[in-house]
């Protein structure tokens, strides 16, 4: 005898969750990597942020890039696929997308979101290396490796 299937909104609540975020690989015309310093965390981190209900993470990256920065950005390729375990007082996995946000030319379009952010600096690689989380660190520098080769990166913290 067959077991009975579960009505869908049941089995979907059934299955786990994640968090997922999103941000951008932007570096200057000199090959400099930006970086923003969060007033809310102690260290510093791509541009991006956390995707909302029904957004897509390319999506979220746009829309955190271009209010955290104050300019229109485009979202080019995915570097970065990045999955984290629960850790600490994060009881879920977290997904991360790195997108290729480009090169920035003028860096004087940019205009930090004063509520958000304290520093906004265009780095270079091994200093910005110094200011992320370890996670973040490979997650950086990951990227560069994918932009370089062309190609997505899949990362396992496990």
């Amino acid at each position: 005898m067959s077991k009975p299937y579960l009505d869908p909104v049941t089995w979907y609540a059934t299955l786990p969750t994640v968090f997922v975020c999103a941000c951008l690989l932007i570096t200057d015309p000199e090959g400099r990597v930006l970086l923003v310093k969060p007033n809310y965390r102690p260290t510093w981190d791509f541009p991006g942020g956390v995707v909302e209900e029904d957004e897509a993470p390319h999506e979220c990256a746009r829309r955190e890039v271009t209010e955290e920065l104050g300019v229109p950005v485009e979202v080019g390729d995915l570097l970065v696929v990045h999955w984290s375990p629960p850790s600490g007082e994060r009881p879920r996995p977290l997904i991360s997308f790195v997108f290729d946000g480009g090169v920035l030319s003028d860096a004087d379009q940019i205009t930090p979101e004063a509520e958000e952010l304290d520093e906004v600096a265009f780095l270079p690689w091994h200093t910005a290396v110094t200011l992320l989380s370890g996670n973040i660190t490979t997650r950086l520098l990951t990227a560069r490796l994918a932009r370089h080769e062309g190609r997505p990166i899949y990362l396992s913290d496990e």
